[in-house]
């Protein structure tokens, strides 16, 4: 087993100020070594740690303060311009209500084919997808098109595919707010399970009890940069205090 699930050393990234997004084809042929102009700004610049397996890290800080970006860079879905992010294993992403399913296929489909995508075999998909069905509660919806569920729907859905990956980081932000309740503690549960296996757990959320209830450590971004690495406790006890502070 590595010494590291997740190594992030000197991670910076670049975004435009006039566009949500990376640089323009443009920009690119620029070339990606050119310094900062006025238009751009770094959601993310100099933040270096290490996550040995089997932790659960926490991830705080105010809105717009790189949350979201950082955990993006770590599923691969964005490139750092700055440093690097070495994953060991791979990597179970809830990280947008989407979960990168596809709008005019149905429940099925995209169960199938989302599954597949992750490394899944067409048996161990047949042989799951009763289960994935039964944990989103979507029995009446199946052959439905993904567009026109709800979004608590697409919640369940997403959390219930990747719940079911063996991948062994899992990646969970805010989307979990858009559930219900109830369903918001069966997934709690399935978390639960989950770290009891040795799962490596990636978690944002402005929930203070979710945060205690699931991490051992903190990760506090601020104003791009990570300001504190320490146990939850701690973190949670700095950010409230800044905070206040206003």
């Amino acid at each position: 087993m590595p010494d590291h699930a997740i190594s992030v050393e000197n991670l910076g990234v670049r975004f435009r100020r006039n566009r949500r997004g990376r640089r323009s084809i443009k920009d690119l042929f620029a070339g990606a070594s050119r310094r900062s102009r006025p238009n751009q700004f770094w959601p993310l610049r100099g933040v270096t740690f290490h996550v040995t397996p089997g932790e659960s890290i926490g991830v705080v800080g105010r809105n717009g303060q790189g949350k979201s970006t950082l955990l993006k860079l770590v599923a691969g879905v964005l490139l750092p311009d700055e440093g690097r992010v070495v994953v060991h294993g791979g990597v179970a992403p809830l990280i947008e209500i989407t979960g990168g399913f596809v709008g005019d296929l149905t429940v099925r489909e995209n169960v199938r084919l989302t599954s597949g995508l992750h490394g899944m075999s067409r048996r161990e998909v047949d042989r799951r997808f009763d289960g994935i069905i039964d944990f989103a509660e979507l029995h009446d919806f199946v052959d439905t098109p993904y567009k026109h569920l709800s979004n608590g729907m697409k919640v369940r859905l997403a959390f219930s595919v990747v719940s079911q990956l063996e991948e062994p980081i899992l990646l969970v932000d805010e989307v979990l707010a858009v559930g219900d309740k109830a369903f918001r503690e069966k997934c709690y549960r399935r978390i639960d399970e989950l770290l009891a296996e040795g799962r490596t757990l990636f978690f944002v959320s402005h929930n203070e009890k979710d945060l205690r209830r699931f991490c051992t450590r903190g990760l506090y971004l601020d104003k791009g940069g990570l300001v504190m690495d320490a146990p939850i406790r701690e973190v949670l006890d700095r950010y409230n205090a800044d905070y206040n502070a206003g």
